[in-house]
């Protein structure tokens, strides 16, 4: 069941990279973005370029000028910003607050909720630079949508469709894991990308993202679609002494990257011991160079 949206005017408080992106896109879709909050430069010149003609006015008065209040600052800052608004009288019973941090479900928006104000959490599982580019990139992203009424779960349905989205439901309980979930496939892939492009430097290669984006690629759409059985490579194999030599070479030319190689090791042990596809021997022997190799760093 998707709705119009009532009145179809949109504030949003925190216009930082996910805010300013999100609202140009919901204005693209026809809706009205009446007003956004934001101090600093970056955000200011996000919303000149994402969002010209909208005016920059503070936190209240873009909450009492809209019907949808979209809260997009940092997840910290959240509680404080709701709690805020509703003590000073921002939010009007009927309004609709929604916030888009993955962390938070609907117990952050409590003090909006007693005010009369029907909320929801949509969080965009999509990384985002605050610019054009990731415009196109909003087509067929997953939100991650808490909401217990009627009207909310309605409006969040419009919303995503009107983002060209996919709807994910996340219970109350469970928004925490499905954050983290988020964090450690995305965030985390970027630390380890961007320390495998610095041992190829060090190899010598002149271009290490072309060197690893065919392989990544493959890699990424492998694991999405075999999960633990796209597992390849000197690990899966049990070559112990291939894997004594990169803990050697990466300590000599890339020594913090060891701590991580390390990490992702075990658990790449641990995960082709359970799924059968590495001899328990061959698993004791691998974790043991694994272990040696940190206690020579830190001794």
């Amino acid at each position: 069941m998707t709705m119009t949206l009532p009145g179809t005017r949109i504030g949003v408080v925190g216009a930082g990279r996910v805010g300013a992106v999100l609202s140009a896109a919901l204005r693209a879709a026809g809706h009205e973005v009446v007003a956004a909050a934001g101090e600093s430069a970056a955000t200011l010149t996000r919303v000149e370029t994402l969002l010209p003609g909208v005016p920059v006015r503070k936190p209240s008065a873009v909450a009492r000028s809209c019907d949808l209040l979209l809260l997009t600052v940092p997840d910290d800052m959240l509680s404080n910003v709701v709690s805020m608004l509703a003590a000073s009288g921002a939010i009007r019973e009927g309004q609709y607050v929604a916030h888009t941090s993955g962390r938070h479900g609907l117990a952050v928006l409590e003090p909006a909720r007693l005010r009369g104000a029907h909320v929801l959490a949509l969080h965009p599982a999509m990384t985002f630079t605050g610019t054009t580019l990731d415009l196109p990139r909003l087509p067929g992203c997953a939100y991650g949508v808490t909401a217990v009424e009627d009207v909310s779960i309605a409006l969040a349905e419009t919303l995503v469709s009107d983002l060209r989205g996919r709807l994910v439901w996340v219970p109350e309980d469970k928004r925490t894991l499905y954050h983290a979930g988020l964090a450690h496939g995305a965030n985390h892939l970027v630390t380890l990308v961007s320390q495998a492009m610095e041992l190829l430097r060090e190899s010598g290669a002149a271009d290490p993202a072309a060197t690893l984006r065919p392989l990544l690629t493959a890699a990424l759409d492998n694991a999405l679609t075999m999960g633990t059985a796209a597992l390849t490579g000197p690990i899966v194999r049990g070559d112990v002494e291939t894997v004594r030599a990169h803990l050697r070479d990466i300590s000599l030319h890339q020594p913090e990257t060891l701590p991580s190689y390390v990490a992702l090791a075990r658990s790449t042990v641990n995960t082709a011991v359970l799924d059968g596809q590495l001899l328990p021997i061959r698993a004791v022997k691998l974790v043991g160079i694994l272990n040696d190799a940190l206690e020579k760093v830190t001794a």
